[in-house]
């Protein structure tokens, strides 16, 4: 990725943590992912890239980033991409469980 490329993609990513909604042609959701999740697509040289997130109150969470090869989305990409976010919420759920026992215990 050029430095052009990862520049735009940063700027993008800016976008959305100040909660601006984005879409064709550089964001597109991705429910098959999982609900708040967006594909952002910037063109570099001679190639697209795409990169898959999860918009969360508190956060972005990159879930993948890729060289866009073809139209469709692999199953294979959609699979990782599930396996990170649940990994993401699972943990994310752990916190706020500890938190609230800290909370009854101060």
């Amino acid at each position: 990725m050029s430095v052009e490329a990862r520049r735009e993609m940063g700027f993008l990513l800016r976008r959305l943590q100040e909660g601006e909604k984005l879409s064709l042609p550089h964001s597109r959701p991705m429910p098959k992912i999982g609900k708040g999740c967006h594909e952002l697509q910037v063109n570099d040289k001679n190639k697209t890239w795409r990169l898959f997130c999860f918009i969360d109150s508190e956060a972005i969470v990159i879930l993948e980033v890729g060289e866009k090869k073809t139209r469709k989305t692999s199953q294979a990409t959609i699979e990782a991409c599930q396996k990170r976010l649940k990994s993401y919420e699972e943990t994310k759920r752990q916190k706020s469980e500890s938190n609230k026992t800290k909370g009854r215990m101060g």
